[in-house]
């Protein structure tokens, strides 16, 4: 016999797909200092929340723990929707809710393209049969409330889509104003914030927004699986008023406001099973934020922005986005070291300091290296450590003479 089960079984057996050798293995994640434009690293607290016992995703305490996050949110977002919770997947998963919720089939869509997220926007809506149009700016770039206005004029949409924390282009976009502008065209305001909630000022209520969405694993170093959503009283009236029904039942708010208990109604139906731990895990990350102060978390990491930028540009090195007010704190974008291949530089940190920075994305592929410092990340110890990883990799790396 071999290894207990004798050869006659073994040839008997229906089982064709033997069990793979990799998985006999033991895994042990790497750590590694995650300074690229997301996932953050998720601080011991946090990583703790979520390894406790599951319970079921409709027990009273679960219950608790989502009215707890709806909380948290309200708070981040800094807003008193009732219709706030949070979308079981990242934060793709929000960008897809706020959409398909928002938008019927022929109607009309305007998105605000200065980097990969407003294309990604244009996409879904595209998909599900929306009339898309975009007003489209240089990566680096943003949008004034007058050609907003203007192209509001032009296109007439039911929904317009702007992006506060472009993470693809290193901006943080001007956001006052534009809510008023949408309302008087009877258009929605939705807004990405994944990269920005939490390290830049933000205020869904005062600043008119509709829809508002972000992420688990940018400030609020929770691991991602979790994406914060908020619909203003304006958007439950087009949301809740369909004629046609959205095309994803995951994502149906009628369902999902009835899960999170926004809707009013005694009795919560199942829907779906929430991830009970990435749940946990949230609650912490918006406790911490919450225990910190958010005005606390936007001034350090403007101020360990600027010192990373100055830092920055005393190596020698440009930042690529010229105007200073326009410069997300979260996400630096650098400008890729002329004659450097932006690969190599990031590879070579990766191997010789365990950390990890990023090159573009859309727009700016090939054109910037990207480091984010986010939540906890955000210091000037990891300033330093990112400042000296790159020093060393310019002297290292290969330069081509041309």
């Amino acid at each position: 016999s071999v290894g207990g089960v004798s050869c006659a079984s073994r040839a008997m057996s229906s089982v064709f797909v033997p069990p793979p050798k990799c998985l006999q293995k033991t895994f042990v994640a790497p750590q590694r200092h995650m300074f690229g434009p997301g996932p953050s690293n998720v601080p011991p607290r946090i990583l703790a929340a979520g390894a406790e016992p599951i319970i079921g995703h409709m027990h009273p305490e679960m219950l608790e723990i989502m009215s707890d996050i709806k909380s948290g949110i309200q708070y981040a977002f800094q807003t008193r929707n009732n219709m706030t919770i949070a979308v079981s997947g990242t934060g793709h998963t929000a960008m897809e809710c706020a959409i398909f919720n928002a938008v019927e089939p022929g109607e009309g869509v305007l998105t605000a393209v200065n980097g990969i997220w407003g294309e990604r926007a244009a996409e879904m809506a595209e998909r599900i049969g929306a009339r898309v149009n975009s007003i489209v700016t240089s990566a680096g770039g943003y949008f004034t409330n007058e050609e907003i206005d203007q192209a509001l004029t032009k296109h007439k949409p039911v929904l317009f889509f702007l992006t506060h924390g472009e993470s693809s282009t290193g901006v943080v976009h001007p956001l006052d104003g534009i809510g008023d502008i949408c309302h008087k065209h009877n258009c929605l305001c939705l807004v990405d914030c994944v990269a920005s909630m939490g390290g830049v000022p933000l205020y869904m209520d005062k600043q008119g927004i509709d829809i508002l969405y972000s992420g688990s694993q940018k400030v609020l170093n929770a691991p991602p699986g979790t994406a914060p959503i908020s619909f203003s009283e304006r958007a439950c009236q087009k949301v809740f008023n369909r004629k046609t029904k959205p095309v994803s039942f995951f994502l149906d708010m009628t369902w999902l406001a009835n899960y999170w208990g926004c809707d009013g109604k005694p009795a919560r139906i199942y829907h779906h099973t929430a991830p009970v731990s990435a749940f946990y895990s949230l609650r912490e990350s918006l406790a911490i934020l919450a225990e910190q102060g958010l005005e606390n978390s936007w001034q350090r990491h403007k101020e360990v922005a600027e010192y990373f930028h100055e830092g920055l540009e005393t190596m020698g090195l440009k930042l690529f986005v010229k105007d200073k007010n326009a410069r997300l704190p979260t996400v630096t974008t650098i400008v890729a070291p002329p004659g450097y291949d932006w690969k190599e530089i990031t590879s070579y940190i990766m191997k010789n300091h365990n950390l990890e920075i990023s090159g573009g994305l859309g727009p700016s592929v090939g054109q910037v290296l990207r480091v984010g410092l986010m939540g906890g990340n955000s210091s000037k110890a990891s300033v330093d450590m990112v400042l000296e990883a790159l020093r060393d990799a310019l002297r290292y790396c290969h330069k081509s003479k041309v």
